[in-house]
């Protein structure tokens, strides 16, 4: 396995077949909603099996110094292998290194578990995101 961090404009094709794959297609996001403004400026870890992108997430960074994790997507035969552990924990150790004192994201639900394993707290109500049950969680960065 090996995951790299690229830029949009060096990421976007792969990241997008994963994304396809796993927002639009298997869970129904509507593909307008798919690229936002966020992706250009981001950074994009983009995990390999075999040189096929088989996961993805980005990391997009604010000038308060805080960081936002999204876009978390394993194509469905690679999960359950700790991939999105991996996937988290490059993305994070990315925000250390570049003095983030916080990360937040739109955790899904269903795997709200997941990213409380990794030290999110879940923080406010659900709300409806594309279609899909929500919830803000966040982490404070050791310094």
């Amino acid at each position: 396995m090996n995951i790299l961090i690229r830029s949009w404009q060096e990421a976007e094709k792969d990241a997008f077949k994963v994304r396809r794959a796993v927002f639009i297609l298997e869970q129904g996001v509507p593909e307008e909603l798919e690229i936002d403004e966020f992706d250009s400026s981001a950074l994009h870890a983009l995990a390999y099996h075999d040189n096929v992108c088989i996961g993805t997430a980005r990391l997009h960074m604010s000038y308060d110094g805080s960081g936002q994790i999204g876009r978390m997507a394993v194509l469905a035969g690679f999960r359950n292998r700790g991939l999105g552990l991996q996937i988290m924990n490059v993305l994070m150790g990315v925000a250390q290194s570049k003095g983030l004192s916080s990360l937040m994201l739109h955790a899904q639900v269903d795997v709200i578990p997941f990213y409380e394993k990794l030290g999110f707290r879940a923080e406010g109500p659900i709300y409806d995101e594309a279609g899909i049950p929500h919830r803000n969680m966040m982490m404070i960065l050791p310094t």
